[in-house]
């Protein structure tokens, strides 16, 4: 069992990403009821785009307001009896982060996974993420480079070499930080217009992408972070 809290507040995506944004929550005894995903029922998902009364609307709220609302995400939701609580945050470092992990701080924190893109531009702000879970006394389970490289899904076969990856943008920046900070690389995510679709639509990427080139990359990341987990209990 699964739980996703999305506190991006400002541009809560997860929710169409899973198909599921004309949902809504509703309360019960013990608080707001996520949104259950999927057949089996097994994510659980909270976001502020289930509260909003129009898609479009601007959350324009100052500090306080978001840190009172992570809190409730956190305490008032009924979350039910889960194995992993997922926290999708924004970029950068601001209230978001400081109010989650203030509201975790309680529970058992596995850790933070911090992702970049190859170019230097990106590596440096996610230094910054990095620095800031050390001051917070947040584990760094690894670090992932997304958008690395592009294998087009139009080369054929006669191809001098079907399988070449074109580095959109520079290469290696999330590795070499890994290196530079002593903590994991978890690995490379290409870009994948199939990847791109499935968001776009809601579609379960792994069921009906197995032969992605991202599928293999985001396979192995997962399995090393469930190691991480259970190496930990």
């Amino acid at each position: 069992q699964v739980g996703i809290l999305d506190v991006d507040l400002c541009g809560p995506s997860i929710p169409r990403m899973l198909r599921v944004q004309d949902n809504a929550v509703h309360q019960c005894d013990s608080g707001w009821v996520p949104v259950f995903v999927g057949q089996d029922k097994a994510i659980a998902l909270m976001s502020i785009g289930f509260l909003l009364e129009r898609p479009d609307d601007a959350v324009v709220w100052r500090g306080p307001k978001k840190n009172a609302l992570i809190k409730q995400f956190v305490s008032d939701v009924a979350w039910g009896d889960l194995d992993f609580l997922i926290v999708d945050t924004p970029p950068g470092t601001s209230d978001e982060h400081i109010s989650t992990v203030e509201a975790l701080r309680p529970h058992r924190l596995l850790g933070a996974v911090l992702v970049t893109t190859p170019q230097a531009v990106s590596v440096g702000d996610v230094r910054r993420e990095l620095t800031f879970c050390r001051k917070a006394g947040l584990r760094i389970l690894g670090i992932v480079e997304n958008m690395s490289g592009f294998v087009c899904p139009h080369r054929t076969l006669s191809s001098p070499d079907p399988t070449e990856c074109t580095n959109i943008f520079s290469k290696g920046g999330g590795e070499e930080l890994a290196k530079h900070a002593g903590v994991p690389f978890l690995g490379c995510v290409p870009l994948d217009p199939q990847l791109s679709q499935s968001l776009e639509e809601g579609k379960d990427f792994i069921q009906e992408f197995p032969k992605s080139s991202a599928f293999p990359a985001l396979t192995h990341i997962a399995q090393q972070i469930l190691d991480t987990s259970q190496r930990s209990s």
